[in-house]
């Protein structure tokens, strides 16, 4: 069959709306017409060449929609499901699946080196994270679905599968914060807002949260933020004396660069941990003396996808937007159609925004 895609020909290159070739569903596969998509900072950096994919491609992984077809031997899911995408599935079997790590999973990415579908003129194209969500229906494996209760609303429940588990994930797993633990969220895209709202599901105390727009400080103490902070050469001063000159108990960085990881391991107690979420260029490198690493006993850790099992944990989320703890429909600043996937690039790139919402229309049945 014949669907609409944003196709990445070459690294670097724009984004390209046309006509993909998608075969039926195999043994073992879904295929699922999309209701939305968001616009991740992992798609950009998987578009210019920072995170590696091979192309043609189509980029997309933070998606949801509707079941609409099932290859032989799928269980899971059936025909007419709400569904949204888990990017990383694990396979359930290697060490670090076997040993409590299914966000390591040594297995995880291998769907994104396998042609998906072709193009009008039959070259084979790959799926990006295994998913291509910036299509009107794309087809990925069993366990890259997650289905999701019909009282959710779909357009919503996209953001669950990326900006709001890998957010709320680094909180309640890579950080292990607890009540009254002083919290420092450094940049409020998607995920740093998400981060926000688990550190205050924590109950985290002072929670700080850091962005050099302006714009995102009233989102942030909406969600939860008890003080929103300018990057500059005041920061650290400033945050050491809203917690007892000491610096926070945690530190969660949310924007990939050698500069903020420092600011995020800087503002943190001795004794405390810096979480970072964000992917950066490898050519970017953060460095540290040999003094301070055991003066200061800190820990550095990383942080992927939330450290989550989104099996185990979307339940829990779907359970705080029910109860209404957790806030996602303010997370969308735009909601924009397939054709506008470069504008949402050049929003993400430029700071502005949280997250931009691909809405196909409809709900996908």
């Amino acid at each position: 069959m014949t669907v609409r895609a944003a196709v990445l020909r070459d690294i670097g290159s724009p984004l390209r709306v046309e006509e993909i070739k998608l075969e039926p569903p195999g043994p073992g596969r879904v295929c699922v017409r999309m209701v939305a998509t968001g616009v991740c900072h992992s798609d950009l950096s998987l578009a210019r060449g920072t995170l590696v994919q091979a192309v043609p491609a189509v980029l997309g992984h933070e998606g949801a929609g509707r079941v609409v077809a099932v290859g032989e031997g799928v269980t899971a899911v059936r025909a007419s499901d709400a569904v949204l995408f888990n990017w990383a599935p694990p396979c359930r079997e290697c060490w670090w699946c076997l040993n409590g790590e299914p966000y390591l999973c040594a297995r995880a990415g291998e769907a994104a080196a396998v042609p998906y579908a072709r193009l009008d003129d039959g070259t084979p194209l790959f799926a990006a994270m295994g998913v291509a969500a910036f299509a009107t229906e794309t087809v990925v494996a069993e366990s890259a679905c997650i289905p999701i209760p019909d009282d959710i609303d779909l357009e919503e429940a996209a953001l669950l599968g990326c900006a709001v588990l890998t957010g709320v994930g680094a909180v309640a797993h890579a950080a292990s914060v607890k009540r009254s633990d002083s919290v420092v969220v450094i940049g409020l895209g998607g995920v740093g807002l998400c981060a926000v709202q688990g550190a205050r599901l924590a109950g985290a105390a002072p929670l700080i949260a850091v962005d050099a727009s302006p714009a995102k400080a009233e989102l942030a103490r909406r969600f939860g933020a008890t003080h929103v902070l300018e990057p500059g050469p005041d920061l650290g001063k400033t945050i050491r004396a809203l917690t007892g000159g000491r610096g926070v108990d945690h530190a969660i960085e949310c924007v990939g660069r050698a500069d903020t990881i420092r600011t995020a391991w800087s503002v943190t107690r001795r004794g405390g941990q810096a979480t970072i979420v964000g992917l950066g260029p490898k050519t970017d490198v953060v460095s540290f003396n040999a003094l301070e690493i055991a003066h200061f006993a800190r820990v550095l850790r990383g942080c992927m996808y939330g450290n989550a099992d989104p099996l185990m944990d979307v339940p829990i989320l779907l359970e705080h937007v029910r109860e209404g703890r957790l806030d996602v429909a303010p997370l969308v600043t735009r909601r924009i159609g397939l054709d506008e996937i470069e504008s949402a690039f050049a929003d993400m790139s430029a700071g502005r925004g949280a997250r931009s919402l691909i809405v196909f229309g409809g709900d996908g049945a």
